[in-house]
């Protein structure tokens, strides 16, 4: 039994050696690469918050969609007198003083005009042609002047009335410092409500301005009076928005 102990104590050790390797032979644990790395500032200590600023301003232009809808036993009967129609709405806002570039056409269509009778099949009657142009009036001294013009010419439609600021980029500026005061005073309410004070801004992020969305004008035009078409155009609305960080500490 004495002569046993030695060897057996000798390849036990040599197991040990021959593990060893092994375990020393697994790298050292690291960072994902995508990972980005981490922030210093602890996700608790910040507010995220949203400022909006409004300039109001009187617009300069507006937008008009004006058109022809005609309906007739065919289809090349219907075209045909859309075209007649809009040929003189062309001609008369022309006349009207609207330039080549402020017309653009929003919508060609053409569809059939059914019967739904009772207990019975649809019966096609006709077909309805409609074209309508979007005209971009520079002088909103001449809206009303332009309105009648387009009737005068044979147009029967208008789809929409919508006012803007042409150039607004000399507004947003100031949108831009209403917006940012807004989002630091609700940032100052917030962290004297939790005993905190606002330490500094960390990121700001800005939105597209909006402009006040369109006036929705939905009527057909049929008999106008002598005068000029009274129009109201009021004021637009220059929205900038902005989120905002702040660092909150004690």
């Amino acid at each position: 039994m004495n002569r046993l102990a030695p060897a057996l104590f000798a390849a036990t050790a040599l197991a040990g050696c021959a593990t060893a390797p092994m375990a020393m032979a697994q790298p050292p644990a690291m960072e994902h690469p995508m990972m980005p790395p981490a922030s210093t500032i602890q996700p608790q200590t910040t507010i995220t918050l949203t400022g909006q600023g409004s300039i109001k301003q009187a617009p300069d232009v507006a937008m008009i969609s004006v058109g022809v809808q005609v309906e007739a036993k065919t289809a090349a009967d219907a075209m045909s007198q859309q075209a007649t129609q809009m040929n003189g709405v062309f001609a008369a806002v022309k006349a009207a003083g609207i330039a080549d570039r402020d017309m653009q056409t929003g919508n060609l269509s053409l569809n059939p005009v059914y019967e739904y009778p009772n207990n019975a099949r649809p019966r096609l009657t006709g077909y309805q042609a409609a074209n309508s142009i979007t005209i971009k009036v520079r002088d909103l001294k001449n809206l009303g002047k332009t309105l009648d013009a387009v009737v005068k010419g044979g147009g029967n439609t208008i789809n929409g009335i919508s006012f803007s600021v042409d150039k607004p980029e000399q507004f947003q500026n100031d949108a831009r410092v209403e917006a940012i005061k807004d989002a630091a005073a609700k940032a100052e309410l917030y962290a004297k409500a939790v005993g905190y004070k606002v330490a500094r801004i960390v990121t700001i992020s800005e939105y597209d301005y909006s402009p006040q969305p369109p006036m929705p004008v939905m009527m057909r035009m049929q008999d106008m009076a002598a005068e000029a078409t009274p129009i109201a155009a009021g004021e637009v609305a220059l929205v900038q928005t902005v989120n905002v960080v702040f660092e909150l500490v004690k």
